[in-house]
This record gives structure tokens, C-alpha cells and sequence, in this order.
């Protein structure tokens, strides 16, 4: 499946070069006429530079063709770090119509150097891939919440084949298998990602929603369990389980209701687990949720009042 639509991709030479104070002005100032052009102001004694580089050249590679890149040795070229006032290396500038329009000094990990050269192409009017790929996670989540989680899972894993560390593409994939059930799937999954994104708020949230549809799994009745806190109040097993089969019948509210009420009466119980549970069903929502908001505001005035 591609997503992108794209004829093949343009040779990685005519993309990425290696450039000189004698092809400054064509290959970036005239270049940048008419497609945005990155430079990263290196050096071969950096170390920084040689981490940042490949990185960067993934970036721009990926972008089939939206963006180029000029690699400056500034040992070879040090009137042209002079003219750009080069305190420090690796620095990285991006051109368009012959000016700087953004820039960088230091190694930036891959996901932030990917953002870069999105918002660089955005900048100069382009849609970078990223974008185009965010579009079709939408897609994908727009078709999990109808229930099609065969077809979100499909769509998300297209994603993942363009870019394997795609973040919300990831956890789009591990909950599209939660949604169908597939849980021993869901885990293999998340056992699998990349390092690059395992510890990302989407991955953690798809980890925090396959903890709780285990617990889903091995919920009580909540009528019995209703009955249990009625008829003992300080019998905490049996509001902690009631919490967990609220959550598993889809009343999460109540859920954060009985964990917080539990937390107030005792909240060492069981080593901290209501926090700990508060803590999962918060992961697995979004941040913004008001359920998210209400809760975390009443467990932090009863932690420091």
C-alpha cells in the first residue's frame, strides 16, 4: 500500500551532496529558488556531527524529493562559516528562496530532526510525507472508533512499512488488536517497537490500554462487587476490583470514582495500588480528556493537602 502515492523515489545523489565554497551559491542559494535546501555545517573531528548526519540524511531521504541537503565540511569552507557565523558545529540551516528560513546547532534526536524537516517543507508550501502519513493515521483512528479494527489495523501497519517509527502509527497497530481481542497480538506488538519510540506517549498509552483489557478479562460482576463496598466500606480488595470491572463495563468515570475514594481511605493499600491503577487508565486516555483532568486534580489536592 502506498500511502504517499509518489512515483518512484529520486536518486539519493541528486538529494543529498556534498558541497564547497566554490558551489555555495549554486547548490543552495540558486537551489533554494525553487526547493528548500538544508546545509549541515560539519566536520570530520566531530563527534556529534556524525551522529546528527546520517540521521538528518534518513530525514531528507525520506522525503522524497520535498527537500534537499548540502553537507559543508567547515574546515574546507571557513569564509562561508564565517559569513554564517558559525560558533559551533554540528549547525544546520535551512534555505529557501536564497535565505535561512530555520536552523539548529547540536545533535537532535530523530524524531525532532524528522519534525524539522516537515515543518521546513511546510514553510516553503510543501506537504511534507509526515503530514500526509498523520493524515492517514486519522484515517486509521476514524476507522477504529466505527469498529473496523481489521481495516485500522491494515491501514496502520502501511503507515508503519513508510515509517517504522511512527510513533502514533504504533500504537494505532497495538490498540487495532485490542479492539479485536487479539491481545497475545497486541503484546507481541508492543514487545517489538522500536527503541526509538517505546518509551513515546502513544506506545505508552496502547501499553497502558492492554494492561487494562487483561484486567478486562478477569473483571467481577459489578453488582456483586457494588454489594461487597456497600456492605464494607473498608474492604479495599473489593473496591479495587469493582474499579476494575466499572473500567471493563465502560463506566470510567465511576472507575476513577471508587480508585480515588479508595486512595483517600488508605493510599499505601496493596504497595499504592489505586495510584498505580489511577495512573494506567489516566496513560490510556488522552491527555486532555476531562476525566483525565477531573482525576488527576483531585489525587494531587489529596496528595499534598
Amino acid at each position: 500500500m502506498d500511502l504517499l502515492n509518489s512515483a518512484a523515489s529520486p536518486d539519493t545523489a541528486d538529494l543529498i551532496k556534498d558541497g564547497s565554497e566554490a558551489t555555495f551559491m549554486a547548490d543552495v542559494v540558486e537551489a533554494s529558488q525553487e526547493i528548500p535546501i538544508i546545509v549541515d555545517f560539519w566536520a570530520p573531528w566531530c563527534g556529534p556531527c556524525k551522529t546528527l548526519g546520517p540521521l538528518l540524511e534518513d530525514a531528507v531521504t525520506t522525503a522524497k524529493g520535498a527537500v534537499k541537503m548540502v553537507k559543508i565540511n567547515v574546515d574546507e569552507a571557513q569564509m562561508i562559516a564565517s559569513q554564517m557565523r558559525i560558533q559551533s558545529i554540528p549547525t544546520v540551516y535551512a534555505f529557501f528562496k536564497g535565505q535561512p528560513v530555520d536552523g539548529f546547532q547540536g545533535a537532535l534526536p530523530g524524531s525532532e530532526i524528522k519534525a524539522f524537516v516537515d515543518r521546513v517543507i511546510e514553510a516553503a508550501g510543501g506537504e511534507s510525507p509526515g503530514g500526509q502519513l498523520d493524515d492517514a493515521v486519522q484515517a486509521a483512528e476514524e476507522m477504529l472508533s466505527e469498529g473496523a479494527a481489521a481495516d485500522a489495523a491494515q491501514t496502520f501497519a502501511a503507515i508503519l512499512g513508510e515509517d517504522p517509527n511512527h510513533a502514533a502509527a504504533y500504537g494505532g497497530l497495538v490498540r487495532a488488536h485490542i479492539a479485536a481481542g487479539d491481545l497475545e497480538q497486541a503484546e507481541a506488538i508492543l514487545n517489538g517497537a522500536p527503541a526509538e519510540i517505546s518509551t513515546s506517549a502513544e506506545v505508552e498509552a496502547a501499553h497502558a490500554q492492554l494492561e487494562l483489557a487483561k484486567q478486562a478479562a478477569d473483571a467481577g460482576p459489578v453488582a456483586e462487587l457494588t454489594a461487597a463496598v456497600q456492605a464494607d466500606a473498608d474492604n479495599h480488595q473489593a473496591r479495587f476490583d469493582l474499579a476494575q470491572a466499572l473500567h471493563a463495563n465502560g463506566d470510567v468515570e465511576e472507575a476513577v470514582s471508587q480508585l480515588l475514594e479508595l486512595f483517600r481511605r488508605d493510599r499505601e493499600w496493596n504497595d499504592g495500588a489505586a495510584k498505580a491503577q489511577l495512573f494506567t487508565i489516566f496513560d490510556a486516555l488522552k491527555p486532555n480528556d476531562p476525566i483525565v483532568l477531573n482525576g488527576r486534580r483531585k489525587l494531587s489536592s489529596m496528595i499534598f493537602a
